[in-house]
């Protein structure tokens, strides 16, 4: 049975770069791709969020250079806690899925496997 199912996944980078967005998000995306056996059909819709040490690009763009022009996407600034992670990317996937919620895999790459050290395999 399919059902849409939300998936979560962060991503760090080193410094407020264009190609360091573009990287770490389609780096992001594939791996939560891959992992979650998705198809870019199956995706329903994506919500970015940035911290505010991040804005010289949406890393929307970036999705789209992966196929992904017929999602709906957004991008919004993280609400900014005091010693939260930097230069942190975020994204919550709507999916259709007929894997059940324990069988989905968040991904947190790099510096961000720091938020969620429970759900790192």
């Amino acid at each position: 049975m399919t059902r849409v199912r939300g998936i979560r996944g962060a991503i760090t980078i080193q410094e407020n770069d264009v190609e360091q967005i573009r990287q770490a998000t389609q780096e992001l995306l594939q791996e939560m791709m891959m992992r979650n056996s998705l198809a870019t059909e199956d995706i329903i819709s994506a919500i970015f969020t940035l911290t505010k040490d991040i804005d010289v690009a949406f890393p929307a763009t970036f999705a789209r250079q992966l196929g992904w022009d017929r999602v709906p996407m957004i991008c919004l600034n993280e609400i900014p806690v005091s010693g939260s992670l930097p230069l942190c990317i975020r994204v919550l996937l709507h999916v259709e899925s007929s894997l059940t919620q324990e069988e989905i895999h968040p991904v947190y790459l790099r510096d961000a496997v720091n938020l969620r050290r429970d759900l790192v395999e």
